[in-house]
């Protein structure tokens, strides 16, 4: 019984992970590349809004787990992902239910307005979320990816091929961008939901 109270007792989860650089120059133009063929959609939220373009208003794309092509993505976020978790939170992480989901926010306003990860049916199982820098800070300005940890609204890092690992029930958003084009890569690992 006191082994596992210490255990609770190292947790941290109010706190986020990230890796600066997790991914080499080399590494960021392959993705690229291998993303390209495939076509854009409208970004949706789970729950169908009329006003969703002041929720959201975003492209996506979906990087299946199937295909041999991104297999070495998924295996570098389950790597960074345990992790994290093992330094910080020690959830119950069993497996990857969606794809990877590329996301590109335009000039015109793209953004994604304060929400959580977690959800309700399938989406009370997401336990981290993942996202990945792909643009330089340079190539666009507003689009601030952006966490409320308690009443503090915390500005994460906007560097070129970091990763930033954090418990889905979160509060985050990413603030409209105004000029050029914001790209990340998303990612959720599953467990059983929290009680």
């Amino acid at each position: 019984m006191n082994m596992l109270l210490d255990n609770y007792d190292q947790c941290q989860l109010d706190n986020w992970y990230w890796f600066q650089e997790a991914f080499t120059e080399d590494e960021l133009l392959q993705i690229e590349q291998i993303q390209e063929p495939i076509p854009f959609n409208i970004a949706k939220i789970s729950h169908d809004t009329d006003d969703l373009e002041i929720k959201r208003k975003s492209e996506i794309k979906w990087l299946k787990k199937e295909v041999p092509d991104f297999k070495w993505l998924y295996e570098r976020f389950i790597t960074m992902a345990t992790e994290a978790n093992k330094s910080l939170w020690k959830f119950d992480l069993t497996e990857i239910v969606d794809d990877l989901q590329y996301t590109a926010y335009h000039h015109n306003g793209g953004h994604f307005d304060w929400h959580m990860d977690l959800g309700s049916e399938k989406y009370a199982r997401r336990k981290v979320s993942i996202t990945m820098q792909l643009s330089d800070p340079e190539d666009y300005e507003g689009g601030d990816f952006e966490f409320m940890i308690g009443n503090e609204v915390v500005k994460l890092p906007r560097k070129k091929g970091c990763v930033i690992l954090f418990p889905s029930y979160f509060l985050h958003r990413v603030t409209p961008v105004t000029k050029g084009t914001r790209k990340s890569l998303v990612l959720w690992i599953y467990g059983p939901p929290f009680r």
